[in-house]
This record gives structure tokens, C-alpha cells and sequence, in this order.
């Protein structure tokens, strides 16, 4: 067995059609394509573009065999056209994807495309099918039967998708742990949140931005069923109030992101609820300090722009009780832009700054 790492393109000077032959470090001679190594190939598949290793996959049987075997991540994001007659002809070939990013700037993927994703790749784990506008819950309904290893999922864009679709998928494909539903207005309901608190409970990071039909029932089901959540943005979901953020802090202690922008109907209540989660439990506060910097732990970064309801004294209190959130130019963290009544929120290096300038100016 040649190892990968003792294999470089300088022994693989094959003079292909001429009848030549290159000789390998370990004795073996390459006289034709189909002699290479399939490690050496997967190593050469490694150092290309996607749009590469699919020709290369044409160049012979068993240069195809060997990269449907060995391929595991692949984007066609490239593909400004055609992307859905490619995948039909791919993914068939390449069933041990784990990775595929079928991100468009136009819609091109249809329905049949993703059905064929899911017969043949069923160890796929992070799919982007963002901007998708043509595809239906057909999609989301073959990928919950073909696709139960899915982690990460992002259907951002993805407009005709329905929130029974997504709870189907919810209850099929519970290793969830990162969603992008932005902007799935019919998608992203109290409905479909109840079945993703429910059924995924090791949820991380979910994406609801521009939800607006997302409610406080549905972003408290997240709360209490997905303790382990690190980001969510409801940004643009003006029904939630203070009660989706309460949850929030009672119940997420690993928190580290959240995104209320425009959510007007947020007030003073909830920004004390974060700042006093921060203390609530010492011992596992302090406990943590011991292995991690105290600054590293909870809310790293908090939009509350547009939330014109919010008081200084509330909003400087949850500044106060999360060091990682900066108000300073350079670690802007703590976004408060449309708050006018905010300016006199500070964080402690901003202030420092400024102490430091008061006593000792610049000459």
C-alpha cells in the first residue's frame, strides 16, 4: 500500500497515448490511467476544484469507481446552469457524499434533483440548497425518508417549502443541529418550531430571520427543548416579545448569539432577564471560569437595532453582565444602530478608553 503522503505529481508523469510508463517510489508501474493509485487519486482530487474532480470522473471506470468512493464533499455552486440535469447525472455516482452545496443565484434545482439526492446519498450530513425557488415539500418530504444523518441544513430562500414539511423533517432527522430558515415565511411557524424543540433536541444554531410568522410559542418550544442552543436570529420576527427571550435565558445556558432586530415589541424586562441568567447559577459560573476566560462565556453577540422600546439602565446591564459584548469600533458585538436613546450605552474597554484619554491626552 503506497501512503499518500510519500505520492507527489512529480510520479505521476504518465506520458499518456506515447506508449510510456511512470515508475512509483514503491516499485509499481503505472502504464495506464486506470493504474493509478487510488490513493494517489484521491489525494489529486484533494488539490482541485469540484468542476475537476467531475471530469475526471468521466476519464475512466475505474477513475469513476474510485471518486464515488472517495468523495465525500462537493460543491456546484459554479453551475450557472444545468444544476439540476448535473445532479441527477452526479448523484448517483457520488453516494458517499457527506457534504453537497447546491447554493444558486438562479433558480435551477427542481424537485426530481433532490428526490435522486436522497435515494442514493443517505450518509449526506450538511446540504445548502439556499435560493431554491423552485422546489416544493416534495424536496423536504424525500430528504426526511433518504437523508436521516442530516446535521446541518440550510433552506434559506426557499419560499414554497411548508411547516409541515419541516416538522416531517424535524421528527425523520433528529441529529439536527444547525438550520438556516431564513426568510421561509410558509416554513418557519409555531408549528414547525414546536417539532423541531421536540424532536431535535440537540439543536445549535437556528436561522429564523424574517419569519414573521413566528411567534413566542414557537421560539419558547426552542427553548425548552433545545438547551444546548449557541445562535439564533429572529431578526425581522416582529411577534415575539419578552417572553421568547425570558425562555431564552432560563433555559439556553450556552447562548452565545442572538439576533432581535426589529423585534419592537422587546422591552426592558427582557434585556434584565439575560443580564440576571448570568449570575443565576455561581457554581457552574465559576466552575467554568476555572478551564475558560470569564469573558468567554455567554452572549458574544447581541443585535437589538430597532428595538426602540429599550431603556439605557436595561440595555448597560446586560453590557455589564456579558464582557464579550463590545460596544467599541474595533469588537462591535453589541449592535444597538436606530436606538437613538442607546448612545449612552458603553462597554467596559469602550469606557476604559475613554478614562485613559481624559488622563492622559495626546500632546
Amino acid at each position: 500500500m503506497i501512503e499518500v503522503e510519500d505520492l507527489s505529481f512529480e510520479k505521476l508523469m504518465v506520458e499518456n497515448n506515447s506508449g510510456g510508463v511512470c515508475q512509483m517510489g514503491g516499485g509499481g508501474v503505472i502504464r495506464e490511467w486506470k493504474d493509478i493509485p487510488m490513493e494517489l487519486l484521491l489525494r489529486i482530487a484533494s488539490l482541485v476544484d469540484d468542476r475537476t474532480v467531475i471530469v475526471a470522473s468521466g476519464v475512466c471506470s475505474g477513475w469513476r469507481d474510485a471518486i464515488s468512493w472517495g468523495l465525500t464533499h462537493l460543491s456546484l455552486s459554479w453551475c450557472k446552469r444545468n444544476m439540476n440535469n448535473l445532479v441527477l447525472s452526479l448523484a448517483p455516482k457520488f453516494m458517499k457524499l457527506q457534504v453537497l452545496t447546491l447554493r444558486q443565484d438562479l433558480p435551477q434545482l427542481e424537485d426530481n434533483g433532490v428526490e435522486t439526492i436522497a435515494n442514493h446519498c443517505h450518509e449526506l450530513q450538511d446540504l445548502d440548497l439556499s435560493k431554491s425557488f423552485k422546489l416544493t415539500d416534495r424536496s423536504l418530504y424525500a430528504l426526511a425518508h433518504g437523508c436521516p444523518n442530516l446535521t446541518k441544513l440550510n433552506i434559506s430562500g426557499c419560499s414554497a417549502f411548508s411547516d409541515g414539511a419541516v416538522a416531517n423533517l424535524a421528527e425523520r432527522c433528529r441529529n439536527l443541529r444547525v438550520l438556516n430558515l431564513c426568510g421561509c415565511v410558509k416554513a418557519a411557524t409555531d408549528k414547525a418550531l414546536k417539532a423541531i424543540g421536540y424532536y431535535c433536541n440537540r439543536m445549535q444554531t437556528v436561522n429564523l430571520g424574517w419569519c414573521d410568522k413566528v411567534g413566542d410559542e414557537g421560539v419558547m418550544s426552542l427553548a425548552y427543548g433545545c438547551p444546548d442552543l449557541r445562535a439564533l436570529d429572529l431578526c425581522g420576527c416582529v411577534l415575539i416579545t419578552d417572553e421568547s427571550v425570558i425562555a431564552l435565558a432560563n433555559n439556553c445556558p450556552h447562548l452565545r448569539s442572538l439576533g432581535l432586530y426589529f423585534c419592537q415589541h422587546i422591552t426592558d424586562r427582557a434585556m434584565y432577564s439575560l443580564a440576571q441568567s448570568r449570575v443565576k447559577n455561581k457554581h457552574e459560573m465559576w466552575a467554568s471560569m476555572k478551564k475558560h476566560r470569564y469573558e468567554d462565556e455567554g452572549l458574544m453577540n447581541l443585535n437589538i437595532s430597532q428595538c426602540t422600546a429599550l431603556t439605557p439602565p436595561a440595555v448597560q446591564a446586560v453590557c455589564e453582565a456579558f464582557p464579550a459584548l463590545h460596544t467599541c469600533p474595533d469588537r462591535h458585538s453589541l449592535i444597538i444602530s436606530g436606538c437613538l436613546n442607546l448612545t449612552s450605552v458603553h462597554c467596559a474597554c469602550s469606557v476604559q478608553a475613554h478614562r485613559a484619554r481624559v488622563l492622559h491626552p495626546a500632546h
